[in-house]
C-alpha cells in the first residue's frame, strides 16, 4: 500500500510530491499524459512562491533558467511601482515559463524519490476508513491511504468525489497561443499599443526562439472549451481587432482560457484532497492560478507527512481546507474586478481611471500588491492578535501579535539566512534569548540560538511553511502551544 497517491502531474502535484519526500513519505504521482505539454499557460512566479523555493533550496535552479523583473507584479495591468519597503527579501516576479517550473520541480520530485507514472489515467476512486482505491484506464487497482486531487479544473477526483464547485461560468474567451508572424516586430508592437488603449485583454509580444505570444479575444465561448482553436480561428480573430493577423503562422501549439471562476465546496473529504486548480479555476489575470497551487502543495505537504508519520494532533488537516480556502477566495474576488477592469466598455473604463489615482496613495497600493504577490497572507493560528490586520508591514521588527499567523520573511541570522535553515521541511524555534527547550519534539522541530539583531522579538515558533504559530519568552506558554501544530511529544 502507497502512503499518498497523487493524481495530476503538474505543478502542484509535482511541489506535494517534493515536499512528502522530504519526510519519507512513500508517494506515487499519477499523470495522464505521456508527455510533458509544451503549453506556456503560466509566464512567471511571484515573491511568495520564490520565498517558498528559496526555503527548499530551490531558487538557484529556477534563478538560472528565469529572469528577474524588479516590482513587475501589475493590478488589472496598472502601472505603478511597488512601496519600498515590502515585507520581502525578493520583490521581484521571476519570469520563467510554465514548461521550465514543470520540468524543475519534477526533476525535485525524482531526486528525493517520487515515483511518477506517466500515462496512467485514473478512471475510478473509492475510499473506506483504511485507505483509498483508485482505478486506472488499464484495469489496474492500486491502494493508497491518501489521495491527493491535483487534477485540474476539469478534476475527475472532485467530480467522483461529488464535491461541488459552485461559481460563476464563462462569460468571455480569449485565445492563447505561440506562433510565428511575417509582420516586422516593431509593427507589431505598435499595433498591440494602440489595440491595448481600449482592449486590455489584447496582445501579441516575442516569446523568444523566433516566436510570438499572442491573446486575443474570442469570437464566442465554445462549447467545448478543451478543444484547442485553430490557427484560422486565432487568425480571423486577430484580423478582428487588430485589423491584420500579422501574418500568424505556423503555431507551436494553441490553446484557450475563459473568465470562469469556481471554488470547490470543501477541500477534503474523508481521506481525500483537492489542490491547486482542481479546488479552484479563475481568469489568468494577475497569473495567480500556477502560484496559488504551489502554495496550496506547501501548506499541505507537511500536515499530510504528519499524518502518516503519527504525530499529526487533531484538527491538523482539517486547517489546510481552513487556511487555504479563504485564500483562493480572495484570489478569485481579486480577479473577477480584474476581469472586469480590462473590458472596453466605458464603465470599466471609469472604474480604472479611478483605481489608478487609488493605488498613487500608498497603503492602496500595498494592499493590492501584496494580496496579488501572495506575501500579505495570514492564516488563523488560533492565536490572539486583535488590532493587527492582514498585511501588516515589517512585523519581522514589530510586537510579537503583528507576526503570528503571517509567514516569516527571510532574514539574516549570526550565521546565514533563515531560509537556509528550513531545507528540509520541519519546524523552526528561533530562540533569541537562548533558554528554551523543546524537549521531546526535536524529532520535528529545530532550535536555532544565533539569530543575530534582525528578529526583534524573545522568540518565534515556525511550522514548516514558515507561518509564525508563537511569539514569546515563557517556556510554559511554549509548552502549551507546541501540541497544536506538532502533536504529542515523543516519549521519553
Amino acid at each position: 500500500m502507497t502512503d499518498v497517491i497523487i493524481v495530476g502531474g503538474g505543478p502542484t502535484g509535482m511541489m506535494l510530491a517534493s515536499e512528502l519526500r522530504l519526510h519519507d513519505v512513500d508517494v506515487l504521482v499519477l499523470e495522464r499524459d505521456a508527455e510533458p505539454s509544451a503549453m506556456v499557460r503560466s509566464l512567471g512566479l511571484h515573491p511568495r512562491s520564490i520565498e517558498i523555493l528559496d526555503q527548499r533550496g530551490l531558487l538557484d535552479r529556477f534563478l538560472a533558467h528565469g529572469t528577474r523583473y524588479p516590482g513587475a507584479a501589475r493590478f488589472a495591468g496598472i502601472d505603478r511601482p511597488w512601496p519600498p519597503d515590502l515585507d520581502t527579501a525578493h520583490g521581484y516576479v521571476l519570469g520563467i515559463p510554465q514548461p521550465v517550473t514543470d520540468r524543475l520541480l519534477t526533476e525535485r520530485a525524482v531526486e528525493l524519490g517520487a515515483d511518477i507514472r506517466r500515462g496512467a489515467e485514473m478512471m475510478g476512486v473509492e475510499q473506506d476508513d483504511d485507505g483509498v482505491t483508485v482505478e486506472l484506464a488499464d484495469g489496474a487497482r492500486l491502494r493508497s491511504t491518501w489521495l491527493v486531487g491535483c487534477d485540474g479544473g476539469r478534476s475527475r477526483v472532485r467530480r467522483l468525489l461529488g464535491i461541488a464547485f459552485p461559481g460563476e461560468p464563462a462569460r468571455n474567451e480569449w485565445l492563447l497561443g505561440e506562433v510565428e508572424v511575417t509582420t516586422p516586430p516593431d509593427e507589431v508592437a505598435a499595433a498591440v499599443e494602440e489595440i491595448r488603449r481600449t482592449h486590455r485583454g489584447f496582445g501579441v509580444g516575442p516569446a523568444g526562439n523566433g516566436l510570438f505570444r499572442a491573446v486575443v479575444p474570442a469570437g464566442s465561448v465554445s462549447e467545448d472549451r478543451s478543444t484547442p482553436p485553430t490557427l484560422d480561428e486565432l487568425r480571423t480573430q486577430l484580423r478582428a481587432f487588430a485589423g491584420t493577423d500579422f501574418g500568424a503562422r505556423s503555431p507551436r501549439w494553441l490553446s484557450r482560457f475563459t473568465d470562469a471562476t469556481r471554488l470547490a465546496e470543501c477541500y477534503r473529504e474523508g481521506r481525500v484532497f483537492l489542490a491547486g486548480d482542481a479546488a479552484h479555476v479563475h481568469p489568468p489575470l494577475g497569473g495567480q492560478g500556477l502560484n496559488l497551487g504551489i502554495q496550496d502543495a506547501f501548506n499541505l505537504g507537511w500536515k499530510l507527512a504528519a499524518a502518516v508519520a503519527g504525530w499529526a494532533p487533531i484538527g491538523l488537516l482539517d486547517s489546510y481546507d481552513t487556511e487555504r480556502r479563504p485564500v483562493a477566495d480572495d484570489v478569485l474576488t481579486i480577479t473577477r474586478v480584474q476581469s472586469e477592469l480590462i473590458l472596453p466598455e466605458p464603465g470599466p473604463r471609469a472604474v480604472r481611471r479611478l483605481l489608478q489615482e487609488l493605488m498613487g496613495v500608498e497603503e492602496v497600493n500595498r494592499l493590492l500588491i501584496e494580496r496579488i504577490t501572495g506575501i500579505g497572507i495570514r492564516y488563523d493560528v488560533g492565536a490572539t492578535h486583535e488590532g493587527h490586520e492582514n498585511g501588516t508591514r515589517d512585523g519581522h521588527r514589530g510586537d510579537g501579535d503583528a507576526l503570528l499567523g503571517r509567514r516569516l520573511r527571510d532574514i539574516a541570522l549570526s550565521r546565514g539566512r533563515l531560509y537556509e535553515r528550513m531545507r528540509d521541511g520541519r519546524g523552526l524555534l528561533l530562540d533569541r534569548i537562548g533558554v528554551l527547550s523543546i524537549a521531546g519534539w526535536e524529532d520535528r522541530i529545530d532550535r536555532v540560538t544565533d539569530v543575530g539583531d534582525e528578529l526583534n522579538v524573545p522568540a518565534v515558533l515556525l511550522r514548516p511553511d514558515g507561518h509564525v504559530v508563537w511569539v514569546g519568552d515563557d517556556q510554559r506558554d511554549l509548552l502549551n502551544r507546541l501540541p497544536r501544530w506538532f502533536g504529542a511529544p515523543a516519549l521519553g
